[in-house]
């Protein structure tokens, strides 16, 4: 079947962070950047009436042609960004937009609807009958916007320093203002007043486990599937053999744990949701984020599957046989089979993170280990540690030998101490700025790279007085 790539651009991009020279272009660095040709605008014809816009918006946005009308599948993120992808598809087909499907809540999905939806049309919204749950429980929480004091999206870096997270566009090129921030819906005051928090609420809701539906006369399936968020839905074409993951399949490791802070995400769903997906037998998965997976989907599915039950299955085992968390993520690294699958590479999730997420959701914050129950405060470790190095002044020239031989990881862990227990020696932030600038930029996770370079950015304006 042909298959075309319609507007396709050209990108050019470089890591121009001012780093020290031995820091620039690493290969995790150099590792984004080609990751980042995936997201230039186009539009891909993933089968004969089916079409994914990719690298316009966040998320991947897609369009069902059927006999008099079409069928959107999460519109996007920011009606101005919408309205490009929803001019790229009018130049396929001139049908009226019978219907929006939100595979589940998050505004990356939800707040470019408006391009779509025009009031008293008819137009149908579909969602799950709890659309909406993760940001209704932050909220009850008192957590909403995320809780950390730096951005894992990268939002908050400087220009020359925002690569992405690994399965969107990079941040430079998003969206600035009222949008989604951190993976999070920040709407408007208006659209926070509309039910469900989103500009178009959903005018349909299932809760069945099952939704079969026929619109403008393509069959189709909602199922419910729990994974990334509780109110997630794939979107199951039958004919075409086309699967609409949502945010259950990106070409990445889950990310199970987002370093933001937001509702606890189950494994046991998530490799749930993916088994459902195989047991339909797909040819093609379009997944939330990333370029669609064409003809292999059952095959990129069932490794998606069997590599999330290997972490699960290898840190129940090791939690029974009392393994601290720190040695649970040796124990459940993944084997070679999965782990040289790129479409299964720590972009966005991490394995590591996975491990640590399921100890802690199933046996709490305690690791096991007799002397966490004994923790002393952060500055009594400190002054530990500098008595052991013969002063704080010994402990930073320490911290400096390391940075000197190559180890920014090792500098940063000491240079804390310091900064601990001389919290205005801007000198000692400057060279934490230096080591952490380091380690970020060899760093391949997406998510946990931006956190480190927003802290690197942030002990550097302490040393300048600037904070």
């Amino acid at each position: 079947m042909k298959r075309r790539n319609r507007n396709a651009l050209v990108l050019t991009s470089a890591f121009l962070c001012v780093l020290p020279a031995a820091a620039q272009q690493s290969e995790a660095t150099r590792r984004l950047l080609e990751r980042n040709k995936m997201f230039q605008p186009r539009i891909i014809e993933v089968a004969d009436n089916v079409y994914t816009a990719i690298g316009y918006q966040v998320s991947a946005n897609s369009m069902i042609v059927g006999n008099d009308g079409v069928i959107i599948v999460d519109p996007g993120q920011a009606p101005p960004f919408a309205a490009k992808v929803r001019a790229e598809f009018d130049k396929i087909t001139a049908k009226p937009v019978k219907a929006i499907i939100y595979t589940h809540g998050h505004g990356d999905h939800t707040n470019g609807a408006p391009p779509f939806f025009q009031p008293g049309k008819g137009i149908e919204v579909w969602a799950r009958s709890n659309f909406g749950s993760e940001q209704a429980l932050l909220a009850q929480k008192g957590l909403g916007g995320g809780m950390r004091p730096a951005n894992s999206q990268g939002f908050d870096l400087l220009p020359e320093q925002k690569i992405g997270i690994g399965i969107a566009i990079p941040p430079a090129r998003r969206p600035q203002g009222n949008m989604m921030q951190d993976g999070l819906r920040r709407p408007t005051d208006a659209a926070a007043r509309r039910p469900g928090g989103v500009p178009v609420p959903p005018t349909h809701t299932f809760a069945e486990e099952r939704k079969k539906l026929e619109i403008a006369g393509v069959k189709l399936e909602l199922v419910a599937a729990p994974g990334e968020t509780a109110d997630q839905l794939y979107v199951w074409l039958p004919d075409q053999r086309v699967v609409f993951a949502g945010d259950n399949f990106y070409q990445s490791w889950p990310n199970v744990y987002p370093l933001r802070g937001t509702a606890r995400r189950s494994l046991r769903d998530w490799i749930a949701a993916a088994d459902k997906m195989v047991r339909e037998n797909p040819l093609h998965v379009v997944g939330g984020h990333t370029t669609p997976m064409l003809d292999n989907a059952v095959e990129v599915l069932t490794n998606q599957r069997d590599a999330m039950q290997w972490v699960l299955d290898r840190t129940i085992e090791g939690m029974r046989r009392f393994m601290t968390p720190d040695e649970l993520v040796a124990y459940a690294a993944l084997p070679e089979r999965f782990a040289k699958l790129d479409y299964l590479a720590d972009y966005y999730g991490t394995v590591e993170g996975t491990v640590r997420d399921v100890y802690a959701q199933d046996l709490g914050w305690f690791d096991g280990d007799p002397l966490s129950l004994h923790r002393e405060s952060p500055r009594k470790q400190s002054e530990r540690m500098a008595e052991l190095a013969g002063g704080v002044d010994a402990l930073l020239q320490k911290a400096e030998a390391a940075m000197s031989g190559g180890d920014p990881l090792g500098a940063a862990q000491l240079l804390r101490h310091v900064i601990r227990l001389r919290p205005d020696d801007r000198g000692a932030k400057a060279a934490m700025a230096d080591a952490l600038a380091i380690v970020g930029e060899r760093t391949f996770n997406g998510p946990v790279r931006n956190y480190t370079l927003s802290f690197a950015n942030r002990y550097r304006r302490q040393a300048e007085g600037g904070e």
